[in-house]
C-alpha cells in the first residue's frame, strides 16, 4: 500500500516541478550569475533542454554534473515527446517562399527559398551567389501575393561583398523604394569565425524587433577555411560549425524564417574525370543544409543551377540569367 501511494504522489511531483521551473534560477545549479550568462548568450528553458552538459559548462561554468541536472529539470519541463505527422504537416502549412526572381529556379526548388530551411549556394567566383543572396534581400520585403514574405533581412558578410549599390539597382529595377529596402537590410562584416557564430548567436533580439524573414551569411565558410588551417585543425572546424549550423536551423524553425548561405569550393585532386568541383564543409555543412545548389557560370549573363540535395525534391537543372536589373529567367 505505501509503494502504491509513493507511486501515486510521483506524477504531482514531477507536475509540481514542470509549474515552478519558470525562469533560468529555477534550474538546479543554476544561480543569478549563471542564469545571466546563459542569457547573455541567448539561452532559454528550451534550448538549455536540447543541449549538452559540456555545453553548458562551457557557458555557464557550472560543472558537467550540476549541467546535467539542469537539463533533467528543463526536459522535465517541457513536452518533449513525440508528435503525429499530421501535426507536422499542419504547421508546415505555415512555410513562406521567397521567389528568386527566376521562375524557373524558384520550379527547380519547389516554389522559391523556403522558409524554416537553410539553402545553400555554392560555386566557383562570378557564379552568382552573392546575386542571389542580394535578390532574396530585395525580394522577402515584397507582400506574399509578389513573392516575398513582407519581412527584413540580417544580412553578414564575411568577404567584404556586399554591395547596397547593387541592391539600390536592383529594388529600383522591381518598382521599390530603395531607400526603404536599404533600411529593412541590416548588415554586419564579420571579422573571423568566432565573431560570425556570436552574430548568429545574438541575432534573437533582432529577429523578433525588426521582423527578420531572411538571413544571409555570404559566405558561411570563408572564415572557418581561414582561421583552421590544417589537418589537425579540421575536428575543431566541423565541430564549431556543425553548432553553427544547428543555431541556424534552430532559429529558423522557432521563427519561420530563411535562411540562405553561399559556400566555397576547392577542386577535388581525386576526382580524375567530370567535375572535380567540391563544395567546403565537409559531411557536416552537406547534411545540415536542407537544400543544396551547385552553381555554374554559362555564356554571357547565363548562369546554370544544379540542385544537388533536397529532402522531397529530384535533382535537376535549370538555367536563370544575372542581369542589371537583378536575377531572371
Amino acid at each position: 500500500m505505501r509503494a502504491v501511494a509513493r507511486k501515486s504522489e510521483e506524477p504531482e511531483g514531477s507536475e509540481k516541478r514542470k509549474l515552478q521551473i519558470k525562469d533560468l534560477e529555477d534550474l538546479p545549479g543554476i544561480g543569478e550569475v549563471s542564469a545571466e550568462k546563459l542569457r547573455r548568450a541567448g539561452y532559454d528553458i528550451e534550448k538549455i533542454a536540447a543541449s549538452s552538459p559540456h555545453e553548458l559548462d562551457e557557458i555557464a561554468e557550472i560543472g558537467v554534473e550540476a549541467a546535467k541536472k539542469a537539463i533533467a529539470a528543463a526536459r522535465d519541463s517541457l513536452e518533449m515527446g513525440y508528435e503525429s505527422a499530421d501535426k507536422i504537416l499542419e504547421r508546415r502549412k505555415a512555410i513562406g517562399r521567397i521567389t528568386t526572381g527566376s521562375k524557373e529556379l524558384d520550379a527547380l526548388i519547389g516554389g522559391g527559398v523556403e522558409t524554416m530551411a537553410i539553402t545553400e549556394c555554392y560555386g566557383k567566383f562570378s557564379s552568382g551567389k552573392s546575386q542571389i543572396g542580394f535578390q532574396l534581400s530585395v525580394n522577402v520585403q515584397k507582400p506574399p501575393q509578389q513573392g516575398g514574405l513582407s519581412g527584413a533581412v540580417l544580412f553578414i558578410d564575411t568577404e567584404s561583398t556586399f554591395r547596397p549599390e547593387r541592391i539600390k539597382q536592383m529594388a529600383e529595377s522591381a518598382g521599390m523604394d530603395a531607400e526603404s529596402v536599404l533600411k529593412n537590410i541590416y548588415v554586419c562584416r564579420a571579422i573571423n569565425s568566432d565573431h560570425q557564430m556570436v552574430l548568429i548567436e545574438k541575432a534573437e533580439e533582432m529577429i523578433k524587433e525588426k521582423n527578420i524573414r531572411l538571413i544571409v551569411i555570404d559566405s558561411m565558410t570563408a572564415h572557418f577555411r581561414a582561421d583552421y588551417i590544417g589537418r589537425g585543425a579540421l575536428g575543431d572546424r566541423q565541430q564549431k560549425l556543425n553548432k553553427h549550423v544547428h543555431t541556424l536551423q534552430r532559429l529558423a524553425d522557432k521563427y519561420n524564417l530563411a535562411v540562405y548561405i553561399t559556400n566555397q569550393v576547392m577542386d577535388n585532386p581525386g576526382i580524375l574525370f567530370g567535375d572535380p568541383t567540391t563544395p567546403i564543409g565537409g559531411h557536416v555543412l552537406a547534411h545540415a543544409a536542407t537544400y543544396r545548389i551547385y552553381l555554374r557560370k554559362g555564356k554571357d549573363e547565363k548562369r546554370i543551377a544544379r540542385l544537388v540535395d533536397s529532402p522531397n525534391l529530384p535533382e535537376g537543372e535549370c538555367v536563370f540569367k544575372v542581369t542589371q536589373s537583378g536575377i531572371t529567367d
